[in-house]
């Protein structure tokens, strides 16, 4: 591999990533603007990271297209594969929550609103990555910006107090303690649960406090894949830049969920991601250094 790619790979997968809220998907771009780099002429190339992550934005939008049609069809909800993380500061560029906001965005927005938002280029630059114009790709970035602004919460909870709640909230589910949960969540709390038709999860949003707090009552008391909840482990982890769970048992991931709390920090929505194959970035235990 060469040095300039190597420099680079963290950024491109950075990009990918944020495209397509699949860390599998994100690495195939990554490879396959590897394979493209490995076979071009580099001496006609001025600007390595820009060559590259023009590359990979076409690439992972590309994928996104071919990605929005399977999600139709998508046992249950879907949502973003989860990833293991390493920050300083707070990534909520890439939480769960900002993830599903952005799915409704079109590929070109979502891809001029990362490279903007995330990253910095400018619109010209963008322009040229996605063979657009500047004014195109600006009209693009802004119904991106005003659609995100317009879903993401106004008042995003601190690092800390996400640290609270999901050790709280841990300790309430894990004793089937329905009224320690009912105190933590906000009245219209939606629980996501994301099996893809493969493990028993519900295959639609669980809606109001005293629902979600009586299935997770109950979940915690039953066996979950032939798996005894004596025999599960569980740790806190950083998730997609904010604290999160991960549930381990016989051998394997069993589930992650992370939580989005609203401005009087209390849970707005739990997403449960259990489908096995989006439970790989964090079984291979890779910790994530995302750029942006």
């Amino acid at each position: 591999m060469s040095a300039a790619f190597a420099d680079h790979r963290g950024l491109l997968f950075s990009v990918a990533y944020r495209i397509l809220g699949s860390a599998a998907d994100a690495e195939d771009a990554v490879q396959d603007t590897w394979l493209r780099w490995s076979s071009a002429d580099r001496s006609q190339v001025a600007d390595p990271r820009a060559y590259l992550v023009r590359i990979v934005t076409n690439l992972a939008m590309d994928r996104l297209r071919s990605a929005v049609a399977r999600r139709e069809t998508y046992v249950g909800p879907w949502l973003p594969e989860p990833i293991l993380t390493s920050s300083s500061g707070s990534f909520d560029e890439v939480s769960t929550a900002l993830l599903l906001v952005m799915e409704s965005l079109s590929p070109l927005e979502r891809a001029v609103f990362v490279l903007r938002e995330a990253f910095g280029f400018s619109y010209g630059e963008i322009g040229s990555f996605v063979g657009r114009s500047t004014e195109t790709v600006r009209q693009a970035g802004s119904r991106a910006r005003e659609h995100v602004h317009t879903g993401r919460p106004r008042f995003p909870a601190s690092r800390a107090r996400h640290q609270e709640v999901t050790s709280l909230f841990l300790a309430a589910a894990s004793g089937g303690d329905i009224n320690s949960l009912m105190e933590l969540l906000a009245p219209d709390v939606t629980l996501w649960t994301d099996g893809g038709g493969r493990v028993r999860q519900a295959h639609r949003p669980v809606v109001g406090a005293e629902r979600v707090a009586t299935w997770f009552a109950g979940v915690g008391s039953r066996p979950y894949e032939g798996v005894s909840p004596a025999d599960m482990t569980v740790e806190i982890v950083e998730l997609n830049g904010l604290p999160g769970v991960v549930f381990h048992g016989a051998g394997r991931v069993l589930a992650t969920l992370t939580l989005d709390l609203d401005a009087d920090g209390l849970i707005a929505a739990i997403h449960n991601v259990a489908n096995p194959a989006k439970l790989q970035a964090v079984t291979s235990g890779n910790v994530h250094q995302l750029s942006g």
